[in-house]
């Protein structure tokens, strides 16, 4: 299973967690401001998912070499409530939790060898209708990856903007599609989501690869 998979595979178990646990229009974060939702540079937030992708980070701190979006499958790239629900084994269900969330649309993009073994980082930009569904939709994504992992989930990580949670999981886990220490961030920015997962050969790398990605995602987002 390759980085792309595994992510996406996970993110879909995320999901499925989240029909389980949530009612539509009734998502569990806070959606209190913080200097992370609010600050971005000047422009309207895109519409559309085309208007998406240029916003999306082209290259990590790493270096590792860019997975092609159809290496992956299902391929990453832009995603729709469709290809979201298509991950789940109750699709409707899951259109009603992503409709109470406010989920518009997203993109995601991949970096690694593609063998699954070695370095790998994952970008999951979403864009929904207001930013508290943004910032619950994150919050809630944090606490069920940290309940799947078993890590040390924290918020407010010096590493990170104001607002952001964090986990970390300090030795490999293949059985979990984890082939060595990994760092995961959620952070939100006005109504996008973006979550950074980086596997490496140390914690001390992974946090600093998803330290740099999402300090540099985060500045190409608009604040609206």
């Amino acid at each position: 299973m390759n980085a792309g998979r595994r992510a996406g595979a996970h993110r879909a178990a995320v999901l499925l967690a989240l029909v389980l646990g949530a009612a539509p229009g009734c998502a569990q974060g806070s959606g209190d401001a913080t200097a992370a939702d609010t600050a971005g540079p000047a422009g309207a937030a895109p519409a559309e998912v085309g208007e998406l992708e240029p916003l999306v980070v082209d290259a990590v701190a790493s270096g590792l070499p860019r997975l092609p979006d159809d290496a992956i499958t299902p391929p990453a790239g832009a995603k729709s409530v469709a290809d979201v629900d298509g991950y789940s084994d109750d699709p409707a269900r899951e259109r009603a939790v992503l409709a109470g969330y406010g989920y518009r649309f997203g993109w995601e993009r991949f970096w690694g060898s593609g063998t699954g073994e070695g370095p790998q980082t994952g970008v999951f930009v979403d864009r929904f209708e207001r930013p508290d569904g943004a910032r619950a939709y994150a919050e809630d994504l944090a606490r069920n990856e940290a309940e799947h992992y078993g890590g040390l989930l924290s918020e407010g990580s010096p590493d990170l903007p104001a607002g952001c949670w964090r986990l970390v999981v300090d030795e490999a886990r293949p059985e979990q599609g984890l082939s060595g220490p990994a760092a995961f961030a959620w952070c939100t920015r006005g109504s996008f989501s973006v979550s950074v997962t980086a596997i490496a050969g140390s914690l001390d790398a992974a946090g600093e690869e998803v330290g740099a990605v999402v300090a540099d995602q985060l500045d190409r987002l608009p604040g609206a």
